[in-house]
């Protein structure tokens, strides 16, 4: 009868809409599943290991998302590791709402986390094995680094969460340099100018996270003006929606190439499971950041961490 073709019509749009509706959640399982089969067959970190490395992160737990494994290989390997961070994470107002209690943060409250967090990146470096005097923090504003590369190269910015147009935290690179992009490429160029690296770890330019972009941009440029394009290679953290899944601890699983940079040339760095172990206590020593993404940090601890040349395959990058 006619009035039941219409019902099961009814039923079948229903039925479709709701699909639609939950499609971005299937999408991003069955990218991580389609994905993560295809790890295993990526080619290995080709090395070498025995290098001054230099790790250049955006924010405190950055370097141990992306690289807590490397890290530990390059030190055993009879290397030395160098940790350089744009930021001290002073723009997260979450982290700093739940940690104080109070819905509407402070600039002193966001100040004051800067220092926890400056704090937990020498304990989270202590537990990888790089000494302090490896340690670089630079203190530029939280969310404004690409601020700095574009608009605000010789005029301060001044941080809307902090409420600073300069760095003023103790224990940084040049306290009082303005928050101006030329004062970032300064100190960055001095950093690696002493550690002279032979690799250099960076984000991705493809990276869905403001300063981590601009900290990929000024990387590019400084290494290009020293001819060192061959010594640099990308991590991802922020990869695209809801990568890496799934979310949690899962150290028995492949980290799969995230959906924003899944066309760059990843080499794969299988990990120890004591590697994992001591990745995963360093991140666990990052506590205000756990707090409030523990599961989307641990979803980091896998089999493997994954490194993209710079220069590409083919050297079209």
């Amino acid at each position: 009868m006619a009035w039941r073709g219409l019902l099961w019509g009814v039923f079948l749009l229903l039925g479709a809409g709701a699909i639609l509706l939950n499609a971005p959640g299937l999408f991003q399982h069955a990218y991580a599943w389609y994905y993560r089969g295809k790890v295993g067959s990526l080619p290995a970190y080709p090395g070498p290991l025995k290098v001054r490395l230099l790790v250049l992160a955006p924010h405190p737990d950055d370097e141990a998302l992306a690289a807590g494994g490397l890290i530990q290989r390059v030190w055993a390997a009879g290397g030395a590791v160098y940790i350089a961070w744009m930021t001290l994470g002073d723009g997260f107002q979450w982290d700093a709402a739940l940690l104080d209690r109070t819905l509407r943060p402070r600039p002193e409250d966001l100040r004051r986390l800067a220092i926890r967090r400056r704090e937990e990146a020498k304990a989270a470096a202590r537990t990888l094995g790089v000494p302090e005097d490896h340690l670089y923090f630079l203190g530029y504003p939280d969310r404004g680094l690409l601020h700095l590369f574009l608009e605000n190269f010789y005029t301060p910015y001044r941080s809307p969460a902090t409420g600073l147009d300069r760095v003023a935290y103790p224990g940084t690179l040049t306290p009082g340099a303005p928050y101006t992009g030329r004062a970032w490429e300064e100190d960055l160029g001095r950093v690696l100018d002493w550690v002279q690296p032979g690799l250099v770890l960076a984000p991705a330019p493809e990276d869905a996270h403001v300063d981590h972009r601009a900290t990929a941009y000024l990387a590019l440029r400084l290494l290009g003006e020293r001819g060192w394009l061959d010594r640099l290679r990308f991590y991802v953290v922020h990869g695209g929606l809801e990568w890496p899944l799934p979310k949690g601890l899962h150290p028995g699983l492949y980290l799969e190439p995230p959906p924003r940079g899944r066309h760059l040339a990843w080499q794969r760095l299988d990990l120890t499971p004591e590697e994992t172990r001591v990745k995963l206590e360093a991140l666990e020593a990052h506590r205000s950041q756990m707090e409030i993404l523990g599961r989307f940090m641990e979803a980091f601890v896998r089999k493997n961490e994954l490194f993209a040349p710079a220069l590409g395959l083919g050297g079209d990058r």
